[in-house]
């Protein structure tokens, strides 16, 4: 992560449930150090309640110039310029299902397109689903890597190392 020029975050509810949001935003600060242009998105029903990710944003001291809205960025143009896309406790909110499987439960609910990023690291407890209880390939793809464990601990460690 320390070559990239260009992070996108995208933070979900697993950020919430570890209590990571002080150590996402030294995170974002290290990374700028290193001279990384670093953006949030934020899925609108991230988290278990509305502008919950929002809140937990701000409370760390995350300028909330940093978040991009995803309706206007997330088209494929955006993300081919990304190098890294961090992925810290969301799982359904990124799940392409729900854009290739007309029979998923989640069909059709737009979701952020962070598989179209160079490289995505998906910081998450388990392999296990998410809310929706459905599989998600992005786990799998040739781009991902998977850092399994506390969100929290994760952000300490990737950034410690």
């Amino acid at each position: 992560m320390l070559a990239a020029k260009k992070v996108m975050i995208v933070p979900g509810y697993g950020l919430a449930v570890a209590k990571g949001q002080y150590a996402l935003a030294e995170t974002v600060k290290f990374l700028k150090v290193n001279g990384a242009e670093v953006q949030l998105m934020i899925h609108p029903v991230a988290g278990r309640l509305p502008g919950q990710l929002n809140v937990l944003l701000a409370e760390s001291g995350i300028d909330y110039d940093d978040v991009v809205d995803m309706e206007k960025c997330n088209e494929e143009a955006f993300w081919n310029d990304i190098d890294v896309a961090l992925v810290v406790g969301a799982n359904d909110t990124v799940n392409p299902l729900a854009e290739t499987e007309p029979n998923c439960e989640i069909y059709g609910m737009p979701v952020i397109r962070c598989w179209l990023a160079k490289e995505v690291v998906m910081m998450q407890r388990s392999l296990g689903a998410g809310y929706a209880a459905l599989p998600n390939p992005l786990m799998y793809n040739d781009n991902s890597t998977m850092l399994l464990g506390d969100a929290k601990c994760n952000l300490e460690l990737t950034r410690d190392e």
